[in-house]
């Protein structure tokens, strides 16, 4: 696992193969001090050892499932599923995926069976720094990546949010500043 930024701690981290995806995933990001997109892809790729094509595709599986995960759209999962030639199986009196497609087709496979699981949902981008985190919430409503800075490069998206959303109220509310009788 690539741990790509402190906020990675507690109550993000996703169950089981599912972090696999996760890391996958934040190998792209926005850090905090320049708020600049970075894909640190290369990284990834050198721990795993994939070496081109394979990193290729690999990257590019990683743009559709955060687009997947971003949006709520999955039609390009079923484009996946076509182009790996994934099948399901019963092995063991249990359901698995079977390809020949090197490590996107066992990444894919981490995927569906995270749909078929019903966790695949709980995997959510945040809305501000687009970190990828698990919804371990009881109720599946975390919109945020973290309330509260994990760190000192940590981030608060949640708490910034609420503050922009309280002084834009504020900011409505009030009414506007007067001039004083003779002035322009």
């Amino acid at each position: 696992m690539v741990t790509t930024s402190p906020s990675a701690g507690r109550g993000q981290v996703a169950p089981g193969d599912l972090e696999s995806i996760r890391s996958l995933l934040n190998s792209w990001l926005i850090p905090n001090d320049s708020r600049q997109p970075t894909d640190r892809f290369e990284d990834l790729a050198r721990q795993h050892h994939w070496r081109e094509p394979e990193a290729a595709l690999i990257r590019e599986l990683r743009d559709d499932l955060r687009h997947a995960v971003e949006t709520t759209d999955s039609g390009a999962l079923n484009g996946w599923i076509e182009r790996t030639g994934i099948r399901p199986a019963v092995e063991d009196d249990s359901l698995c995926y079977r390809h020949a497609a090197g490590p996107a087709g066992d990444l894919l496979a981490v995927v569906l069976a995270a749909i078929s699981g019903g966790t695949w949902k709980r995997l959510k981008a945040c809305p501000d720094c687009r970190w990828v985190f698990y919804d371990n919430t009881r109720n599946g409503s975390k919109r945020w990546c973290l309330m509260y800075a994990g760190g000192p490069d940590g981030r608060a998206c949640g708490t910034i949010a609420k503050v922009r959303r309280y002084r834009d109220r504020q900011a409505a509310a009030s009414p506007p500043a007067r001039r004083p009788l003779g002035t322009s």
